[in-house]
């Protein structure tokens, strides 16, 4: 009759907008680049790639699929991604999402239950030179020894 209710720990809702969306039946081959947010529901192989300088958000929806390169201001993560995620502000991963790649990012969020198989990396060391890729964390701690 009582059943115990599991905690959640769902992470702040986000005001964002978005001016392109790829619906759940829809599969795009080859490279996006963008100059406005976009969600994705469908299926995406190839890079995703934002203008220098501007504020995009890349979104993926539970039934989103991502096979490639991630570069944003802001991705936000429910479905899955098998490539690596470079979120220059904000990364947030939902307990649905599915993470294969290394991700680099200014503000990270993820819920209970996300699965990330990859090197987790903060964009910004402590002299304030941008980290970009696994390699260049690996460089600057051979550097410090």
């Amino acid at each position: 009759m009582f059943r115990k209710k599991e905690p959640t720990f769902d992470l702040a809702p986000t005001q964002e907008k978005f001016d392109t969306l790829i619906g759940e039946t829809t599969a795009i081959y080859g490279r996006l680049e963008l100059s406005d947010s976009i969600r994705i529901d469908g299926k995406v192989v190839g890079n995703i790639e934002t203008a220098k300088g501007k504020m995009v958000s890349v979104a993926i929806g539970r039934t989103g699929e991502v096979f490639g390169d991630i570069t944003a201001h802001r991705v936000m993560v429910s479905g899955k991604v098998e490539g690596n995620i470079n979120a220059a502000e904000r990364a947030e991963f939902r307990r649905e999402s599915e993470v294969r790649g290394d991700v680099t990012y200014g503000i990270i969020g993820v819920e209970h239950g996300a699965k990330l198989l990859g090197l987790v990396i903060q964009n910004q060391t402590t002299t304030g030179t941008p980290i970009t890729s696994a390699q260049a964390v690996i460089k600057v701690a051979q550097e410090k020894k």
